[in-house]
């Protein structure tokens, strides 16, 4: 896979052929997963590779200033997806206000007709240029390359979006999520020192540092799996303050990794929340909080069990 960096300023005319796919793909859920299987597709009857445009920063960051803007999926993770689901080149379009500020005409010009593209595919929904100005049809009129319009993908009479899959994890419905996403939704992070209260009561937890920009689940406890060196593990995700007794002011990702005593400190880390068990609870004693976090884990085994063959 060949990851390239498009800058306005640096843009120069590409080699290879491709049809390719166009859009932020936060998630690649089904929906954006329609487009890269026309993508493939057409790429096969032009025999040429496969390619797809994404954006960075977010375009709403250029556009509106916006700041602390949360996704679903990182960059990385986005790229590592596109692969996964055989896309063979990424361009990642480096949005700067300069390239928000072209005119659907000159995106064209000075940005896709660049790229030496054979097919764009593009949602139904697709906007371009200043204003958001430009659509399918004004790239249909452009007649610089077929341009393939993909409906919307829908489930439960309801249109399957990034903005659908947010509200979901913002109400811990990760079984929907999962569904609409077409794969197990996922958090990349590092696992660093905390303060052992975990340990102390008999339940050690991983304390996981992620990226700032992740849109976090409901806050709570989750049963879960984590992936340490391509090795799948139960265990019980907490996000939240920790408010019995270690409060924090900003949210927390921990995880109590169930038949696992290593030493993962410095690691990076897969965590696959599963499904929502409880609201974070503050406690008056601790003997309280033990014997909760006790019917956690075997509620976190019992429904592990369950669907370790979906995982």
């Amino acid at each position: 896979m060949r990851i390239i960096n498009l800058d306005l300023n640096h843009l120069n005319r590409l080699r290879i052929p491709v049809c390719a796919c166009i859009g932020y793909f936060d998630g690649m859920h089904l929906g954006h997963q329609a487009l890269i299987e026309k993508t493939i597709e057409k790429a096969k009857e032009y025999a040429c590779e496969t390619a797809l445009f994404t954006f960075d920063p977010d375009p709403w960051v250029t556009i509106k200033g916006l700041k602390d803007v949360k996704h679903i999926t990182t960059l990385g993770q986005r790229i590592e997806l596109a692969s996964r689901f055989g896309i063979e080149n990424i361009f990642v379009l480096q949005f700067t206000s300069q390239m928000a500020n072209l005119s659907p005409t000159d995106f064209v010009d000075k940005v896709l007709s660049q790229c030496n593209l054979k097919a764009l595919i593009c949602g139904f929904d697709f906007h371009y240029g200043k204003m958001g100005a430009g659509n399918y049809q004004t790239l249909v009129d452009e007649n610089k390359f077929e341009v393939i319009k993909v409906n919307s993908v829908n489930r439960y009479d309801e249109k399957i979006s990034s903005t659908r899959i947010s509200k979901l994890l913002e109400e811990g419905n990760i079984v929907l999520a999962n569904e609409l996403l077409g794969y197990s939704y996922e958090l990349i992070g590092t696992v660093v020192h905390g303060r052992q209260v975990g340990r102390k009561l008999g339940f050690p937890t991983a304390n996981i540092e992620v990226s700032k920009e992740y849109l976090l689940p409901k806050l709570g406890v989750y049963a879960a799996y984590v992936l340490i060196n391509d090795q799948k593990y139960q265990a019980m995700l907490n996000f939240g303050h920790n408010p019995t007794i270690n409060y924090f002011d900003e949210v927390s990702v921990e995880a109590h990794i169930l038949d696992f005593d290593g030493d993962i400190y410095g690691q990076t880390i897969k965590v696959y929340p599963v499904c929502y068990l409880r609201p974070e609870i503050k406690f008056q004693h601790i003997d309280n909080l033990i014997l909760q976090l006790e019917q956690d884990r075997l509620m976190t085994r019992k429904l592990l069990e369950c669907t370790q063959n979906n995982f």
